[in-house]
């Protein structure tokens, strides 16, 4: 997708800053719509389509984890990048909990923002294919092909059915390359607690991930200390 021709839904309150991102974003060559609040973000949706939103979490009404949530459930690929002065480390597992692609802490560095939604918007054109139900099944990741319906890793020296967990794991990490992925979060998500025996089980099925994406020295599962673990998909190293 040609950043030229990504239509953007901006959802922020403040008209300063609001006003400040749409004029930097079009002058970058977007497309882009400005909602003051929820309820006109939801207005937006109901009439238009965008490849992007951008949303703030802290509106009065409909704050931004709620229409997140609403949204998905009717454009559940739309990636969205969330733009808040919440920091705390449960807001962030929210924002991931409510379909995040990527979380960006006021104050806003406009380039940081650009960077992000051109990184989001890559992810969400390469590499990917849909099944019937709308939902990502194949993923390209450096030299490796990824089927996650039938839990199949493909790669030119060999192939691999991964067992339904690690195939879950690897989905996840998929779904927002480049993007930190809250341990507490995939924890939750996957083994549905968050306890010292669930992260050891974490560990071994990140290790297993790491050793079959080893052929490809671009690949990287990276934890990030306090925070997570990022999959890194680039140049050889």
């Amino acid at each position: 997708m040609e950043p030229a021709k990504a239509k953007l839904l901006l959802v922020e309150d403040d008209p300063t800053l609001g006003m400040l991102l749409q004029d930097f974003l079009q002058s970058r060559g977007y497309e882009v719509l400005w909602a003051k609040d929820g309820v006109d973000a939801l207005r937006h949706f109901k009439n238009n389509q965008y490849d992007l939103c951008v949303l703030d979490v802290m509106m009065p009404g409909l704050d931004g984890f709620t229409v997140a949530e609403l949204v998905r459930e009717r454009f559940p690929q739309l990636p969205l990048i969330f733009l808040t002065a919440k920091s705390l480390h449960r807001d962030v597992v929210r924002g991931f909990k409510a379909g995040a692609d990527d979380y960006i802490k006021k104050p806003v560095d406009e380039e940081e923002l650009l960077v992000r939604i051109e990184a989001v918007l890559k992810r969400a054109d390469t590499g990917t294919v849909a099944d019937e139900g709308g939902e990502r099944n194949v993923y390209q990741l450096g030299g490796y092909r990824f089927y996650r319906r039938e839990r199949r890793l493909e790669h030119p020296a060999g192939n691999r059915t991964l067992t339904e967990r690690e195939a879950e794991l690897l989905a996840l990490f998929c779904s927002t390359p480049g993007s930190v992925i809250p341990r507490e979060l995939a924890l939750q998500k996957l083994w549905n607690r968050t306890d010292y025996l669930a992260r050891k089980s974490m560990d071994v099925f990140l290790g297993r991930l790491r050793k079959y994406l080893s052929k490809d020295p671009s690949i990287r599962i990276t934890n990030i200390h306090g925070s997570g673990f990022i999959l890194e998909i680039g140049e050889q190293h």
